[in-house]
């Protein structure tokens, strides 16, 4: 049998798509200069894409973690702290591919960890990457699954770890025309993880071959960043105020926000402080508090919460950590969308009570284990302000954040066992 490593071991749909990866270069450079142009790429860094790092790599050995966003980058951050709590002097990298990562990712990396974006999926870009970073395991996280990487560090003997991995059924109907290449790639890795049952056995009908149930990592990720003179300032600016967030926001759930904070602005310390998704939206969102009769400061603008002022919209990126901190109760976003809702975690480790609409498709798993614990409630969107009001929020929290730490602690053997891939077996 070959060794591992040996593109002898790689079946015929995945060697096809290696050859096909080699015309990639022939319109990518041309492709990542329009999406520059249109804003698209980072101006600064956007060349990583073409496999020229960005900065030095560290001495000794280094773990490389995928993920393709900033949830997902976020995500890995509790891996990577139970991963060094095994094991000292080890250093990492986590690469992503949406440029919304970067500049939030930077502000939360954890210690001895460095962020490239991950070059595109060719053999001429993927080779200097691999030269430069000389990683000594690659953990692959939740969809993002590239062939060509994956076949280039097992080319080159790195152990290969597929973890969090989440795909729904819709998603592994999608997989399933290029099911060949899907089971090619996925016997490349030493070790995948899922976060549930369901997910394990779409792998397996993919050709996936053990996969083990492990639970999602958001639910073990650290906070969230605050930089602490502007949470000291806003504490104080806001003293005898009793704000809430409405985080993460698409139209549906910014409606019930309104609607509450319209049914709460007769108390005078009731203070929204509303995170669209898409900061983009801004305009439209004030509008809309213009028309509800809230009066509200713009964070976008450098305004602040007044005495009169109901609304606050954080119409700025990666705050949510300082936003959390502020308030004490949050309505997560993604709930009355049809958008499968958006991770309770970011909150509940930050001791603030989670309230949600009915559609968390996308995190079911997450809010019945929180759901089992008493550590979340779900809301209608006209119930959105009685709920707000409820006496037993604290307690909901503190529920959420015990679900947390137990997580954390969760963590250490598969940690254990994705450094045992690194060891020489005897």
């Amino acid at each position: 049998m070959p060794p591992a490593g040996d593109p002898a071991r790689r079946g015929p749909a995945l060697r096809l798509y290696l050859a096909a990866s080699r015309v990639i270069p022939l319109v990518a450079p041309a492709v990542l200069r329009r999406r520059l142009a249109r804003g698209k790429e980072d101006p600064q860094r956007w060349q990583e894409k073409l496999g020229r790092p960005t900065m030095p790599r560290p001495d000794g050995p280094l773990v490389w973690l995928h993920a393709v966003g900033l949830g997902e980058v976020l995500a890995l951050r509790g891996l990577i702290a139970a991963v060094a709590r095994q094991r000292d002097g080890l250093s990492f990298l986590i690469t992503s591919t949406a440029r919304s990562s970067a500049g939030v990712v930077a502000a939360n990396l954890p210690p001895r960890t460095s962020h490239q974006f991950l070059p595109l999926d060719a053999p001429r870009y993927l080779a200097p990457f691999l030269d430069h970073w000389r990683p000594d395991l690659a953990i692959w996280s939740e969809q993002d699954l590239w062939p060509g990487a994956v076949a280039a560090a097992q080319a080159r003997g790195i152990p290969l770890a597929y973890v969090n991995v989440r795909i729904t059924a819709e998603s592994a109907r999608r997989r399933a025309f290029a099911a060949a290449v899907y089971r090619d790639t996925l016997s490349c890795f030493a070790l995948i993880a899922a976060q549930e049952e369901g997910t394990a056995a779409r792998l397996r009908s993919l050709g996936a071959g053990e996969v083990r149930v492990t639970g999602s990592l958001k639910s073990a990720a650290p906070p969230l960043a605050a930089d602490p003179d502007s949470l000291d300032r806003l504490r104080a600016l806001l003293a005898g105020r009793r704000p809430w967030v409405a985080a993460s926001t698409h139209p549906g759930d910014e409606e019930a926000a309104i609607a509450a904070a319209v049914a709460l602005r007769d108390d005078p310390a009731d203070l929204l402080i509303l995170v669209p998704r898409d900061p983009g939206r801004a305009d439209a969102i004030a509008a809309r508090l213009g028309k509800a009769g809230l009066q509200s400061a713009r964070r976008s603008a450098g305004e602040v919460p007044a005495s009169d002022t109901r609304v606050w919209l954080a119409d700025t990126y990666g705050e949510l950590g300082l936003w959390y901190r502020l308030a004490d109760r949050a309505l997560i976003g993604g709930g009355f969308d049809a958008i499968g809702g958006h991770n309770p975690w970011e909150a509940a480790c930050l001791d603030t009570a989670i309230l949600h609409g009915p559609d968390v498709a996308n995190f079911a798993a997450d809010y019945a284990a929180l759901h089992a614990a008493g550590a979340a409630r779900e809301v209608r969107s006209d119930g959105l302000a009685t709920a707000l009001e409820a006496e037993d929020l604290p307690a909901l929290a503190a529920r959420a954040r015990a679900l947390v730490e137990g997580a954390r602690g969760a963590l250490d053997p598969l940690a254990v066992d994705l450094l045992a891939l690194m060891d020489p077996p005897g």
